[in-house]
């Protein structure tokens, strides 16, 4: 009974193998309805910090402070090992609130939820021991929010299979539920996975249960809680009042109203309603014309679109203008005819932000019929990372480096700074269980002291120089002058030339399959080495 969990950035979704089906997990809250999700959100008062269902149990109270959407604190080209983060009169460090957070996942599963209640059935005491799981990140996700998210669900006491990238996951999903879909023409898939916080996109090359990532894309920083605050602008506007003047709890009483009203809408949606009860005094409710507010977000799919192009472009043969013509509505009322995508067995639609209709109908006058939205599209990575787990459905996957990693270190006596490119976007990862991907450089030093500057960015230019999301992961200062070896504080010193020839020095990079990289350091001569883990404090 291995567990899929998509820890997402408004909700956890958990889903589990059992003997070739994979139900989604449901949990009990305190009303005593199921729900299939696990609320990622933090709740606190005077000290006291509630997670999940107990959070979301008290999200009207306003003597609670509330923390949701903590999952993009980790995803922020600032984000460290040591950054943290306040609720109400509580500090503690961002990767804290995530152990804590997964602990009470933890409990939740094991005591209030259908997973549980299963076992029983089958006479069968779950415990600890058997809460192996797949999980699941982001695609484009950093190395900090990679091993906080492993090392959380370490310490609560989950043995961690593997670690996939959402969409990698998606696609399993797909192939599992739209086999015939697939042909011998059409082999590819393109996953779009517009979560609460982030947008995914992986094209996906499928041979049977085999499953090639060939390219990802994404953005880092667009999702669900964008929708949110477009339409909390809109009823701002509306009801003539100020977002800025409202306190913190009212603040999210609104975010938390249109977010409700956004989830309720459907094809034939006219009109949005947002109840203002909690959010201004004397407030009702506001109304917003659904197309208002479509317009409003319009922009937002576009963006998504547009960073999923590259993936588009790889395998479309377009009928007409060009790769961005966008096929039109006849009189007739007959269904586009869109853009043909040789090679393309569908673009599939998942994540909970992609229920919103505008999306699949954005997806569907670009690209015509070719777009599936899944029919649990909150669910469908979860669904995915379960189906990982079933030894007997021999699902295997090839995933790859979904951006760049390099290091720059000390040039010309210290006077400017080198980039060095050690692995770069799509380098194929190493498959779970496998010897981890090994780059290394050896050289004599040149100076007194070593100083690598580890950052991780989306892109690089055609000099091979970083752009796009630039972020900065770690400082490694390495003495290879012996006699520095005990000095504490390497940072403080100066760096300068060596006289005469240096150790010979060896940098050794290895990357697992899930994207981790760790790094040693060493002098040849002498044995002295430094080791480290990116994303470790």
């Amino acid at each position: 009974m291995g567990l899929g969990i998509d820890f997402g950035t408004t909700r956890t979704v958990v889903a589990f193998s059992d003997r070739g089906n994979f139900p989604v997990v449901s949990f009990e809250t305190h009303l005593g309805d199921s729900v299939e999700w696990f609320p990622s959100m933090v709740a606190e008062r005077n000290g006291e910090l509630l997670f999940g269902l107990d959070a979301h149990a008290v999200a009207g109270d306003p003597t609670y402070a509330h923390l949701r959407s903590f999952k993009r604190l980790l995803s922020g080209k600032s984000a460290s090992a040591t950054s943290e983060v306040t609720i109400g009169s509580t500090t503690l460090r961002t990767t804290e609130v995530l152990d804590r957070f997964v602990l009470a996942l933890k409990d939740a599963l094991l005591s209030r939820s259908n997973f549980a209640t299963h076992a029983s059935k089958k006479k069968t005491k779950v415990s600890l021991d058997e809460l192996d799981a797949v999980i699941a990140t982001p695609a484009n996700a950093f190395c900090t929010q990679r091993f906080a998210t492993l090392e959380a669900f370490r310490r609560a006491g989950f043995i961690v299979r593997s670690m996939l990238n959402e969409p990698s996951a998606a696609g399993f999903e797909f192939s599992h539920r739209h086999a015939r879909s697939l042909s011998s023409k059409r082999e590819h898939v393109i996953v779009y996975d517009l979560g609460g916080g982030t947008f995914d996109a992986s094209l996906v090359h499928v041979t049977g249960t085999h499953h090639d990532v060939v390219a990802t894309a994404g953005l880092a920083s667009l999702g669900g809680d964008d929708f949110d605050d477009a339409l909390a602008d809109l009823v701002a506007k509306e009801a003539s009042f100020d977002r800025a003047g409202l306190t913190p709890h009212r603040s999210q009483r609104l975010l938390d109203a249109c977010r409700d009203a956004k989830e309720g809408l459907n094809a034939s949606s006219r009109r949005i309603t947002v109840e203002l009860q909690d959010v201004i005094d004397g407030g009702t409710s506001s109304t917003i014309a659904t197309n208002e507010f479509y317009d409003a977000v319009t922009p937002l799919v576009e963006r998504t679109i547009e960073a999923m192009q590259p993936l588009v472009h790889r395998e479309a043969l377009v009928e007409g203008a060009g790769s961005g013509e966008t096929a039109e509505r006849s009189d007739e009322g007959e269904e586009p005819k869109g853009i043909e995508l040789e090679g393309i067995a569908g673009i599939y639609i998942v994540g909970g932000a992609s229920s919103l209709p505008i999306v699949g109908r954005i997806l569907r006058s670009r690209y015509g019929k070719r777009v599936h939205r899944s029919p649990y599209p909150h669910a469908a990575v979860a669904i995915g990372l379960a189906i990982a787990t079933d030894n007997a459905g021999a699902f295997e996957l090839d995933d790859r480096f979904s951006r760049n990693f390099g290091v720059f270190r000390e040039a010309a006596s210290g006077a400017r700074a080198s980039y060095d490119p050690i692995f770069t976007r799509e380098m194929p990862l190493p498959r779970p269980g496998t010897p981890s991907l090994v780059v290394s450089r050896r050289y004599r030093a040149a100076h007194d002291v070593g100083h690598y500057r580890f950052f991780e960015c989306a892109d690089l230019d055609s000099a091979g120089e970083p752009r796009g999301d630039l972020a900065p992961l770690s400082d490694l200062y390495f003495p290879f002058e012996p006699q520095l070896r005990n000095e504490p504080a390497l940072e403080k010193r100066q760096v300068h030339r060596l006289r005469g020839a240096g150790p010979l020095i060896e940098e050794r990079y290895a990357m697992d399959a899930r994207g981790l990289i760790e790094i040693t350091i060493v002098d040849l001569e002498t044995g002295f080495e430094r080791k480290k883990t990116l994303g470790a404090a």
